[in-house]
């Protein structure tokens, strides 16, 4: 790198006598909304004084609770205990929508799985041919939990409204990464719901009522 107007090979040669080089000063750019320091916090000591105060403050406080029997610090000390303060919204640990049989009200389409960004879903078809309204279903619908990222894209992608995403997460924290996989019949039982948005009816009735090739009865 030589200055501008100098010569590459002058500057070397400037460099390796030890004259000083002529470089232009850096000029730091201001901005108009720099924030600016008071006196106060200038001096810079009486700050960390007023920090250490509010840090003990609470230690204390919390110690103190501690001592006499109360809760003091917000520890949940789990599984023991559970929180009780999770957002409504809060994406916890998945669950599988039913149908009124009991069935999972998941048609296999595979959006949940394609849309998952760390690939954390498999699932399996099957047909069923006897179910001419719901006659693809699931024979394997697993779910790793030691990759899931909670991001909620499979609950935005299924169009069944075959799962969901509870806010608690039971029996999630393991030691072993194999405890961590959920197939399908614990994401159907361990928290059952079938208030879905898009309802079938039950199997039996389903081949009742759309069966093509059953006749209506004519009365006299």
């Amino acid at each position: 790198m030589s200055t501008p107007g100098r010569p590459k090979g002058e500057y070397r040669s400037a460099q390796r006598e030890g004259s000083p080089v002529s470089r232009k000063p850096h000029v730091r750019k201001v901005y108009w909304n720099e924030p600016t320091m008071s006196l106060w916090e200038r001096l810079y000591l009486f700050e960390i004084i007023r920090g250490l105060l509010i840090t003990g403050g609470v230690f204390l406080r919390n110690m103190f609770k501690w001592m006499t029997g109360r809760k003091g610090a917000l520890t949940t000390y789990y599984p023991e205990e559970t929180r009780t303060d999770y957002a409504a919204g809060n994406r916890g640990k998945h669950i599988l929508t039913q149908r009124p049989d009991g069935s999972p009200q998941c048609i296999a389409c595979n959006m949940c799985a394609t849309v998952c960004p760390a690939q954390v879903i498999e699932i399996d078809a099957a047909f069923d041919p006897t179910d001419p309204a719901h006659p693809k279903y699931p024979s394997r619908f697993e779910i790793d939990y030691s990759r899931c990222i909670f991001c909620g894209l499979c609950i935005e992608a299924c169009p069944e409204d075959a799962i969901r995403m509870v806010k608690e997460t039971p029996g999630l924290p393991t030691g072993d990464r194999d405890h961590m996989w959920l197939n399908l019949t614990e994401l159907i039982t361990w928290h059952p719901a079938s208030d879905v948005a898009k309802p079938y009816p039950p199997r039996n009735a389903s081949s009742t009522v759309l069966d093509p090739t059953s006749k209506p009865e004519h009365t006299q």
